[in-house]
């Protein structure tokens, strides 16, 4: 269970906003495959699932998405912009949180997350280090 609380300043970690193109979106509801489904395939199988619509590389990144959404305190924007740099759940848990950080606003070319945000996922990944023993 999340018990960080947002921080003045802090980038909101626990936001969710869609992070599906709208063309993403249809192909994938045509196909009866809800967004938490994705990390049941292999990137090759899901992009091999909407015809090759959907390109392996992006299907690998929507795959990372979904995985990092599930840490608690992690809403979907956050962790659209963690698999754009791309990192993934594993890493997202156990990597130093300034790093991580630093490699969002590397990616956006701009400071979006700073160093309330850095604290707010130490302490998220603190809490996980507690959930998974």
């Amino acid at each position: 269970m999340n018990t960080v609380q947002a921080l003045p300043g802090a980038f909101p970690l626990h936001a969710d906003k869609n992070f599906l193109a709208e063309s993403e979106w249809v192909i994938f509801k045509l196909l009866c495959r809800p967004v938490e489904s994705f990390p049941d395939n292999t990137p090759e199988e899901l992009s091999h699932a909407t015809g090759k619509q959907v390109s392996p590389e992006r299907c690998d990144e929507l795959i990372r998405i979904v995985q990092i959404n599930k840490l608690s305190g992690l809403g979907s924007w956050i962790a659209r912009l963690l698999a754009e740099t791309g990192l993934n759940e594993a890493a997202v848990r156990t990597d130093n949180a300034a790093e991580i950080m630093q490699a969002v606003n590397d990616k956006a070319g701009y400071a979006i997350c700073n160093e309330a945000t850095v604290h707010a996922l130490s302490s998220l990944q603190k809490q996980w280090k507690g959930e998974v023993q």
